[in-house]
């Protein structure tokens, strides 16, 4: 996941700053952040694949998308949003990328104006990411227990003499 995101992260800013012309005085740092969070999102997600399974993936897109969407303010402002969306978006992924990434274009890259908190949650997902999957899955395999559905399994292979 790590060397996705530096490879997606790079393209997309290539895409953004150069045929777009988008105007990035924090380019180095606008990557960073880009590609740290593309990595930390991504682990989120392999994550839950790992616990879940192919139910994961339905975790993954109501958690990272349907949820995270409205919680963002980047279309309507928090304050606008009934009091479920607005407890959501104090640890939705999204609401602190869109806050660190409008800091670093708009702010002068001001750790008050976001810039900050988006780092720090990005360290929270990542560490609550990998305790949660390694934790889940490391009970999984102490217990014996498989994640591939019954009519999946691999056939053993026979051991050689």
């Amino acid at each position: 996941m790590i060397g996705l995101s530096l490879l997606m992260g790079s393209l997309v800013l290539a895409g953004a700053v150069c045929i777009m012309g988008m105007d990035a005085s924090h380019l180095p740092l606008l990557w960073l952040f880009s590609v740290c969070t593309i990595a930390v999102v991504g682990i989120g997600a392999l994550g839950l694949l790992a616990v879940f399974g192919t139910p994961g993936m339905l975790f993954i897109t109501v958690f990272y998308i349907a949820m995270a969407v409205p919680t963002s303010g980047a279309t309507v402002p928090l304050q606008a949003l009934p009091d479920f969306y607005r407890v959501l978006g104090e640890f939705e992924p999204l609401r602190q990328i869109t806050g660190a990434v409008r800091s670093i274009l708009y702010y002068d890259a001001q750790g008050d104006a976001g810039l900050t908190r988006g780092w720090v949650m990005l360290g929270v997902g990542l560490a609550v990411a990998c305790l949660f999957g390694f934790g889940v899955t490391r009970f999984y395999d102490r217990k014996g227990l498989h994640r591939i559905p019954a009519d999946e399994e691999p056939e053993p292979v026979p051991a050689h003499a």
